[in-house]
């Protein structure tokens, strides 16, 4: 890194219509705050940028003075991508405009908006895109990276539904990207991560949605286990777009529909979406409730907008998270028995095991189309492990790298690269399979330097 003077660092300032947050500064720690505890890095300066203008600033700044960069959304990567020590960070956090063109069917989002300012915006005119479970991710970071949630298996994944985008490339040029312009460098940022540029402005299809769907979890105790997943997995393998439900196994919060004598019991959830009205989906629902007999169940009409933040209370910050995941294409038996083995030990209250459903939508495009490449699985099994005290840190990561070596045999292989941590390095490539090679080539021709590299990365290759 070279050094940057005081006169450097004013000139800095004076060109900026956002703010430069130095160490000392009062705002500067808090800034440097993310999502997941477990991350405490110190950048040299944190730019919080106003608009694409102080984007390209802030890129030119670091590539000239040899700075390392990073690229903060709404923060949530659990690798701390957000952030880097002795570098240069653009907080794209003043940035969240949300523009929505309802007879297009269109809205236009800036690179700092979370999944709430979308959904906002969106819903005011009943219309939604597939984005996350947790309302204060960051738009940017969940599409780059694929993005999946409630509405995949209707409409697909994020980047299945992203029209354009606009990007500021390492060179400090702007560009528009398209199937039509610059198609190679849209093909990579689908899927592709922050390796190839700051996206300012992301333009996605809409599609009627809410705003009342049906949604909401039905619990059972965790001695059903093993016959309600058995009875889920068979299920979901045949089941209609219009409904998506995931298997999450942990304790039991304080949910007021739950019996107290449940509140902190080993459980199996099993949560229900469908855009569908109840009346609709009422058959699903009691397909779903025979998997077993229930200790409670929450599940009817609800809006859209609450079912996106529904889970939010069990992802606030600060805690320390660590994350392992593989991608399934099927739950064979002996998988099922690994993740009941597991749940059956959690190293906390927080942590649980999750399987997200794909399927549907998301499975009707060719692994090629885009950088993102696992068009078969079925599953993205993600072990969330969370807790507050750093002296159990030991205790939890062995837990996690224990149940990932079991299900391991059991996996697709390959992994859903926004669940990487920063120890998974080895794994980037296994993340996009196929498509690795063409992304390091186009790698190599937007970012030829690797300015891009605070991220789960691609190196630039021929």
């Amino acid at each position: 890194m070279s050094t940057v003077g005081g006169i450097e660092i004013e000139e800095l300032q004076r060109s900026l219509r956002g703010a430069l947050l130095l160490p000392g500064e009062a705002q500067y720690d808090e800034a440097r705050k993310i999502w997941n505890a477990m991350i405490d890095k110190r950048p040299a300066m944190i730019v919080r940028c106003a608009g694409p203008a102080d984007v390209r600033t802030a890129v030119d700044f670091a590539r000239s003075h040899g700075l390392p960069l990073a690229v903060r959304g709404g923060g949530h990567n659990i690798a701390g991508s957000a952030l880097v020590d002795n570098g240069l960070v653009i907080d794209l956090g003043m940035m969240r405009s949300v523009r929505v063109n309802p007879q297009a069917r269109r809205a236009r989002v800036e690179g700092g908006a979370t999944l709430r300012d979308v959904d906002h915006e969106a819903q005011s005119y009943g219309l939604a895109t597939p984005f996350g479970i947790n309302s204060t991710t960051g738009v940017g970071g969940l599409t780059l990276g694929g993005g999946f949630g409630w509405l995949t298996r209707k409409f697909g994944l994020a980047i299945d539904n992203l029209v354009s985008a606009d990007i500021v490339i390492a060179s400090g040029e702007r560009l528009h990207t398209d199937r039509d312009s610059h198609p190679d460098l849209f093909w990579a940022i689908r899927g592709g991560g922050g390796n190839f540029g700051v996206v300012t402005s992301f333009e996605f299809a809409l599609h009627a949605v809410g705003p009342m769907v049906t949604a909401g979890l039905l619990v059972f105790p965790f001695a059903q286990a093993g016959s309600v997943l058995r009875k889920y997995r068979d299920y979901v393998e045949a089941l209609d777009e219009d409904v998506s439900v995931w298997a999450v196994l942990r304790k039991a919060p304080p949910l007021p529909f739950l019996p107290p004598a449940v509140h902190g019991t080993d459980i199996v959830a099993l949560a229900f979406f469908s855009p569908l009205p109840p009346e609709d989906a009422d058959a699903a629902v009691a397909r779903v409730r025979g998997f077993g007999e229930p200790v409670g169940e929450h599940i009817g009409a609800v809006p859209y907008t609450a079912w996106q933040q529904a889970f939010d209370p069990l992802l606030v910050p600060p805690a320390r998270n660590y994350w392992k995941s593989h991608n399934f294409n099927r739950l064979s038996d002996d998988a099922i028995d690994v993740v009941i083995a597991y749940a059956g030990k959690l190293p906390s209250d927080q942590s649980e095991i999750f399987l997200g459903l794909l399927g549907g939508a998301a499975n009707t495009h060719a692994a090629d189309e885009m950088a993102y490449p696992h068009r078969e699985a079925l599953y993205a099994m993600n072990v969330h492990t969370r807790w507050q005290d750093p002296s159990e840190d030991a205790r939890c990561l062995a837990w996690a790298r224990e149940f990932f070596k079991a299900a391991a045999p059991h996996a697709a292989g390959g992994v859903y690269i926004n669940f990487l941590n920063e120890d998974e390095v080895d794994r980037i490539a296994e993340a996009y399979g196929p498509n690795y090679p063409r992304l390091k080539e186009i790698k190599a021709k937007y970012d030829p330097d690797n300015l891009f590299r605070s991220n789960q990365n691609i190196r630039p290759g021929a």
